[in-house]
């Protein structure tokens, strides 16, 4: 499965890349799944609901099925977060995993950069990232995309995947 990734700093722009390169892509007839870390305790479930008193109640998994979406919550229990590699094994086929966020995962990632972050840029240090998406010049050993332009971003990230 062909993966790539948006890394960056809180505020750096990440989730509205993501979102941005979403559509851009599957606008261009790819299909495109995400992945998104959380590195705060994270419930899609509301309480009171049928699905959250299961997995009040002890289910280790508790799958939501309606006629426009199927949702699986599986609870860790004082286990291990999965690694990424078992969590992308569980996404049904698709041309283009989008990963948010897993900065130390060694797959190929672009950073998103604002200056107004006032955060260090990553990539410095980082030779997973294959480029740089910033608001600001930058000098860098390779290539700098403009943030605002996501058009070039998914050409880049698409030409780096091979699709």
């Amino acid at each position: 499965m062909r993966v790539y990734g948006v890394t960056g700093w809180k505020n750096a722009g990440k989730t509205g890349l993501m979102e941005r390169l979403v559509a851009e892509i599957t606008g261009r007839g790819f299909s495109v799944s995400t992945v998104k870390h959380a590195h705060h305790s994270v419930d899609v479930d509301q309480p009171g609901t049928d699905s959250y008193r299961h997995r009040a109640a002890g289910a280790s998994e508790v799958l939501l099925a309606s006629g426009q979406r199927v949702a699986l919550m599986q609870e860790l229990r004082g286990a291990s977060e999965p690694p990424l590699d078992d969590l992308l094994a569980r996404l049904s086929p698709v041309d283009l995993v989008l990963i948010e966020g897993f900065k130390r995962e060694a797959h190929p990632k672009i950073e998103a950069f604002r200056a107004a972050a006032n955060t260090p840029l990553i990539a410095s240090g980082d030779t997973t990232i294959r480029a740089v998406a910033s608001d600001t010049p930058l000098d860098l050993d390779r290539p700098i995309l403009d943030l605002d332009d996501t058009a070039a971003i998914a050409d880049f990230i698409l030409r780096e995947v091979g699709l």
